[in-house]
Order: structure tokens, then C-alpha cells, then sequence
């Protein structure tokens, strides 16, 4: 295996990552994707997968909702990647919810109640 091949899983996931972010804000019209921002994206070592990580704002239902869009425009994106990448085969997308940032947001809440508490 050449030296560069050993990072191609790397430059193909930030150009899937670039592509898609392009096409959620400007190509996109579907509104249940609304706020939803692409955090990360992994690509399997033969290029055949995609997983993406998004973040979306809301509460749980516009999450699910934004998942639902976004499942349901899996083959249109797909087909933009296929364009952009000049791949025999586009990965396919696989579409994550990543619940970091409300992970973070409640764990700074939890710090904060401690702080507030009496005698700390």
C-alpha cells in the first residue's frame, strides 16, 4: 500500500463532509432538515460507507423530523456525491444524530448547580 492511500478514507470524508454542508444549506429544500449542521463524517477504509454525524437544534421531535428528512433525501445526496467525488461508487450515507452538544450543554448545568450549592 502506498503512503497516500493510507489517507484516502480521510480526504474522501472531507469532501463528503464539505458536499453535504454545501447541499444542506443552499440545495436542500426540504423544511424538516431545518437547523441541522454536519459535525463529523468517517469513511469506512473501502470508501463503501459514509457515517455522518449531525447535530440538530430543537427538541426531540424536530430531531426526529430532521432525521426523517434526511433519510429521505439519502438518494438525491448520494447522487450529488457521486458528481463531486468522481468515485466509481458514491459511499452510501448512514446519518447519525450526535447528542454531544446537548451532552455538554447538561453536564455545564450540572457544574452549575454544584457551584450554586451552600457551602462548596
Amino acid at each position: 500500500m502506498s503512503p497516500m492511500r493510507g489517507h484516502r478514507p480521510e480526504r474522501v470524508a472531507a469532501l463528503v463532509q464539505a458536499t453535504l454542508a454545501e447541499a444542506l444549506s443552499a440545495r436542500l429544500k426540504d423544511p424538516r432538515v431545518g437547523f441541522t449542521t454536519i459535525t463529523g463524517v468517517t469513511v469506512s477504509p473501502d470508501c463503501v460507507h459514509a457515517h455522518v454525524w449531525v447535530s440538530v437544534m430543537g427538541d426531540d421531535e424536530a430531531k426526529e423530523r430532521a432525521m426523517e428528512g434526511l433519510a429521505s433525501a439519502k438518494g438525491y445526496l448520494r447522487t450529488l456525491l457521486s458528481k463531486s467525488l468522481k468515485l466509481r461508487v458514491a459511499p452510501e450515507i448512514h446519518f447519525i444524530l450526535d447528542r454531544g452538544l446537548e451532552h455538554a450543554r447538561h453536564m455545564d448545568q450540572l457544574l452549575e448547580g454544584l457551584e450554586e450549592e451552600p457551602g462548596s
